[in-house]
């Protein structure tokens, strides 16, 4: 990589892991699950620009509800209960090993040793950080965001399935995360409607002023739609190995600008816990790279294989 393709990514691992933070800063008032519904809203606008994935309408389906709505409704509710921003960014990582766990049980994708280890030493890492959780998160905040998690590798293992669905290479994995944003807005107006009320969203309503809308188009217009056209670029020109292991930085954006901005700094145990739980998502993703590289002979003259988890958006 040269040292601006290292700058970018390094750019976009900040403004996924800020994404946190904002989040929080922006929901304040807003009912959690209606506030999915706007951000997916906006993001959706862009299939005016954005070509159609060359996926069928099942699998745009299958995303958008699991990838989309199952994790953002999990995680923004998560953070509403009073979950940290740092520790959800950091809980969320559990992605990467459940993906593993969920492809080899719909996928029949034996994990290799080396998965297998970074998938055990991750979930350590997780109850680590479960049981020193501090601050005033209930139990069910984890236990939620560890869902979003969930949600989120099913997704993967969906879009995996699909295979490369991209219509053209500058689109790249954007394409199938904008059409599927359609799914969303509907569904998520639904179920706050059911779970959070008609009255919480015309509190919601009222209560939509310039904070919630910065964190609208930071969350669904710089993180979504500019970070993953930046991303999709250094992977056209880059390994995969070389630019996936960036997004690592995320959670530790995320924690560091959570206590810089928000005074919420992690104990002992959530420090330690995080770091055995990184350690086990880049153990899990040391294989899928050592193939990319196998397979990747020349990055700028074909499309960068997808790497088997994706880290953060």
């Amino acid at each position: 990589m040269t040292r601006r393709d290292m700058l970018l990514a390094a750019l976009v691992a900040t403004m996924w892991g800020f994404n946190f933070v904002v989040i929080d800063w922006g929901m304040a008032g807003i009912p959690p699950v209606f506030f999915v519904a706007v951000r997916f809203a906006v993001v959706a606008l862009a299939v005016v620009v954005v070509p159609r994935p060359l996926a069928s309408w099942r699998t745009v389906v299958g995303v958008g509800l699991f990838m989309s709505l199952g994790q953002f409704a999990l995680l923004y509710t998560s953070i509403a209960l009073g979950l940290q921003p740092g520790i959800a960014a950091l809980l969320l990582q559990a992605q990467v090993v459940l993906t593993i766990v969920v492809a080899a049980l719909a996928l029949r994708e034996r994990p290799t040793r080396l998965q297998a280890a970074g998938v055990a030493i991750g979930t350590v890492g997780l109850g680590v950080v479960a049981f020193g959780r501090g601050g005033d998160a209930p139990a069910l905040a984890v236990v939620l965001c560890l869902l979003a998690a969930l949600s989120w590798a099913v997704g993967n293992v969906i879009a995996r399935r699909a295979g490369p669905v991209a219509p053209a290479r500058r689109f790249g994995a954007l394409s199938l995360t904008v059409w599927s944003a359609l799914v969303v807005p509907l569904p998520a107006l639904g179920l706050s409607a059911v779970i959070e009320g008609p009255d919480a969203i015309a509190a919601g309503i009222a209560a939509f002023g310039w904070r919630p809308i910065l964190s609208t188009l930071y969350t669904a217009g710089l993180c979504t739609l500019i970070g993953y056209a930046i991303f999709n670029g250094l992977l056209a020109r880059n390994r995969s190995a070389s630019v996936v292991p960036w997004v690592l930085l995320a959670p530790v954006v995320a924690m560091a600008s959570a206590a810089l901005l928000l005074g919420q700094v992690p104990n002992g145990w959530e420090s330690v816990g995080g770091a055995v739980l990184v350690a086990g998502v880049f153990i899990a993703n040391a294989p899928a790279r050592r193939r990319i590289r196998a397979a990747e002979p020349d990055a700028e003259h074909c499309e960068p294989a997808p790497p088997r988890a994706t880290i953060g958006r």
